[in-house]
């Protein structure tokens, strides 16, 4: 038997981890977070991350696990995530992903085993030097030469993404974009759902530059400047996280703080509409619009809530002598 496996996916600022922590609490399940920012200490306000009031008593995973300067990857993402899964069964509760990296989701939904590929730091370390050196334009212009449909489907300035495609096309001699094809032909091991939620795009827009501005309110400026002096490297991999390079940016002398924050508003929009554009690739999502419900979220977290209370029955989470604990 299979055994259940709940996502929630979705834009940034579409509302996914309020959502998330209503639907554990309802059906007995514990969140593991699949945003590659998330995982690390003292960035939290640029990285929207849930405060252990939001959590209302939820436990959540892959939170708060690694120091800024410490690089973070699928892979690793992967693995900490079928190590929290077993735990997680094992209490006889249910996981429930909840993030906007649809990459990581994908290498655990169908789990993809990295075998040669999974990555050199060798060559990771000098394809990053070469996209702090070149820029990212000449770094997406070399994959475009190697890789033109890889190149189509990332941004220019998603450098982590294209610094994986090209350390995977020099480890391999493979297309990333033909690796991505296959794995989206993979069947799952788990009985599951998998929920994108979004809405019209003007709504989102308008959600996102409000998000922009309470981070500033916050101290989002603050915040990176800590993190600037106690040497965390602008070109690291945590420094590239949107809200973190434009601020960096900005305390280099690079752009006015007016410019930066624009910038964060702009990118991130750029940011979600890419989000959209991978998740309209799963075949197996359930798009969840806020409009189609009224814009009542009760409406589908109660829609949410008795899907999920049907997987439980077809595939309890716990082991059949504690089912009738759930």
């Amino acid at each position: 038997m299979k055994r259940p496996l709940v996502i929630i996916a979705g834009p940034t600022a579409a509302g996914k981890t309020a959502l998330s922590v209503r639907l554990a609490k309802n059906v007995g399940g514990e969140i593991i977070s699949a945003d590659s920012m998330q995982v690390y200490r003292r960035m939290d306000i640029g990285t929207a991350k849930v405060t252990p009031e939001e959590t209302e008593g939820v436990p959540h995973h892959l939170i708060d696990i690694l120091e800024p300067s410490e690089p973070f990857n699928v892979y690793e993402f992967r693995n900490r995530v079928l190590k929290a899964m077993e735990e997680i069964y094992a209490r006889g509760h249910l996981p429930v992903i909840c993030g906007g990296t649809g990459f990581y989701i994908q290498s655990v939904l169908y789990d993809i085993a990295f075998g040669d590929d999974a990555g050199s730091p060798e060559i990771r370390s000098r394809l990053e030097k070469e996209m702090a050196e070149l820029g990212p334009g000449a770094m997406h212009a070399r994959l475009a030469a190697c890789d033109p449909a890889g190149a189509a489907a990332i941004h220019e300035n998603n450098r982590k993404r294209v610094i994986r495609a090209l350390e995977y096309y020099e480890l391999t001699g493979k297309r990333i974009s033909e690796h991505n094809a296959e794995q989206r032909e993979r069947t799952s091991p788990y009985d599951f759902l998998y929920y994108v939620l979004t809405m019209d795009r003007e709504s989102l827009y308008a959600r996102i530059n409000y998000r922009v501005d309470l981070m500033v309110r916050d101290g989002l400026l603050d915040e990176v400047r800590a993190l600037r002096d106690e040497g965390v490297p602008g070109d690291c991999t945590a420094m590239q996280g949107l809200g973190y390079r434009q601020v960096y940016d900005y305390l280099d002398g690079l752009c006015t703080f007016e410019e930066a924050v624009e910038r964060i508003k702009t990118e991130t929009r750029h940011f979600a509409k890419r989000q959209l554009t991978w998740f309209k690739r799963e075949k197996d999502a359930i798009w969840i619009r806020i409009e189609d419900y009224g814009g009542d979220r009760g409406r589908i977290l109660r829609k949410m809530t008795e899907d999920t209370q049907a997987l439980l029955l077809r595939s309890p989470a716990a082991p059949p002598e504690k089912t009738r604990e759930l």
